[in-house]
């Protein structure tokens, strides 16, 4: 391939032009920089600005955030989903305090050692903070080389990852390295957008291959297609009296350590009808299953069916119920709490959906 360092340079004039003015560019503070990543891993700018602006202003350093309470951390990252990525940055902060002196890591090796910190979240905290001239190669980066060069490799291999870091390590100035990755990442993000990108204004349209070769929407290759899980979720918001309850979600998984309601989960759907024959059913309502018909005095109102919520490798689909109770000893193992005490528990996305919907 023959020598493209002029990319760098004309990406490098775009991005004085055209760049966002965002909150953690233009700073050298690694850990700023940390979180700001660690949010936009999953998340778009817009949603990102204020959830980032509420978290440093709560833990404005790694200190603030070692010393914190998980729940609180939980609690202030609500909404914006996949919680392994707070748990992770409390995990990774308490690690620095302990094996740091709360001094943030400077070399790209040391930032891979923290918990949740990988090979892209490492190079740009690196090059952002540190200017080390390391490659930061995220989705739109991939998209705009494979478009740029006309590259089938599939992105999604480790031999495709390491083919498009070396490529953008040869159109990198070193001596710009952070600029250069805020540039190139930026690019893709704004103008080499993965839908009807607008190449009557690129400045790279004269020497991109996709274009010539009228094949934009074929770039980037991706060898392997995730599988998608459907879900089925049954929700009970029980009242005994002034009271409901609330279950701690344990174990591994994306909701780790974050409440909901007690529920029924199944991988197929189910009628009321066989709703209530499931033994997780019977056990949140024991001897409530099998009342006689004429027997009225546990109603299940159904408030919510079928709402939608997708997931990166999961769709769910949640019924949510009402239903007050006489008998609690099957949920008396959940917390106890007064409805408008809610707002004090960390909920999943799903949650806070159902709680947005009853408050109106």
């Amino acid at each position: 391939m023959e020598n493209y360092k002029f990319v760098g340079e004309k990406i490098l004039m775009w991005y004085q032009i055209h760049k966002r003015i965002l909150p953690w560019r233009d700073i050298t503070d690694p850990y700023k920089i940390w979180v700001s990543e660690v949010i936009l891993q999953q998340t778009r700018v817009v949603q990102g600005l204020e959830y980032y602006g509420r978290f440093i202003e709560r833990f404005p350093d790694v200190h603030t955030l070692a010393t914190a309470d998980e729940q609180e951390v939980l609690k202030y990252w609500q909404g914006l989903g996949y919680y392994s990525r707070a748990r992770n940055l409390h995990a990774a902060a308490r690690s620095i305090e302990t094996h740091f002196g709360g001094k943030f890591p400077e070399d790209y090796e040391s930032l891979l050692k923290l918990k949740g910190i990988g090979e892209y979240t490492a190079a740009a905290i690196a090059s952002f903070a540190f200017n080390q001239p390391c490659p930061v190669v995220d989705g739109n980066v991939f998209r705009f080389l494979s478009r740029l060069f006309a590259i089938d490799e599939p992105i999604d291999t480790s031999k495709g990852k390491k083919f498009f870091t070396e490529l953008a390590v040869r159109l990198m100035d070193r001596r710009q390295a952070g600029l250069f990755n805020q540039a190139i990442m930026e690019f893709g993000a704004l103008q080499c957008v993965p839908v009807s990108p607008d190449c009557g204004i690129c400045t790279l349209a004269p020497h991109c291959l996709a274009k010539m070769q009228e094949k934009i929407s074929e770039f980037p290759v991706k060898l392997n297609k995730p599988k998608i899980k459907e879900v089925y979720h049954y929700y009970f918001l029980v009242h005994s009296g002034e009271f409901i309850f609330l279950k701690k979600r344990e174990g591994k998984g994306i909701w780790q350590n974050l409440y909901e309601f007690p529920s029924v989960e199944s991988e197929i759907p189910l009628s009321f009808e066989d709703l209530v024959k499931c033994t997780d059913f019977q056990a949140l309502f024991p001897g409530n299953a099998c009342r006689p018909a004429h027997d009225t005095s546990l109603v299940f109102k159904l408030l919510i069916k079928n709402y939608k919520h997708v997931l990166t490798h999961r769709i769910l689909y949640a019924d949510f119920y009402e239903v007050s109770v006489e008998n609690t000893s099957g949920v008396d193992k959940y917390k106890k709490i007064r409805q408008s005490e809610i707002g004090e528990y960390p909920i999943h996305r799903l949650m806070q959906s159902f709680m947005e919907k009853i408050n109106k």
